[in-house]
């Protein structure tokens, strides 16, 4: 059982920075793939990033990639999410998730684990 609990979300003016964290619960955290989704309202829910287990292999959705780091802390339970030069279009609710594949993956359905979610309003 992993719980996940988003911080770090807020109100920054576009081409502005924010830095999502994620901390997990649980021994095992090492041992899962983590993500970075996100979803505005009327919209479905989108892939923005994922991490391996290790760390040595991240994926970027496209619309993000170049401006949006993922990284984790093993020792200390938390995976991040940097976001640099943010856009208005990149206003959503940021979710981390935990899959039992450790390499991660771009499908939400392959995640076991959600946090609730932070809000990120980029405005213009």
């Amino acid at each position: 059982q992993v719980q996940l609990l988003e911080s770090g979300g807020g109100l920054v003016q576009a081409g502005g920075s924010l830095r999502l964290s994620c901390a997990a619960s649980g021994r095992t955290f090492s041992r899962y793939g983590m993500g970075w989704f996100r979803q505005a309202p009327g919209k479905e829910r989108e892939f923005v990033a994922r991490i391996s287990w290790s760390g040595i292999s991240t994926y970027y959705a496209y619309s993000v990639k170049g401006r949006f780091t993922i990284s984790r802390d093993n020792a200390k339970n938390t995976v991040y999410l940097q976001m640099n030069s943010l856009k208005p279009e990149d206003t959503a609710v940021y979710y981390c998730a935990a899959t039992g594949s450790g390499g991660g993956s771009r499908y939400y359905t392959e995640y076991d684990y959600w946090g609730q979610g932070t809000q990120v309003t980029v405005s213009s």
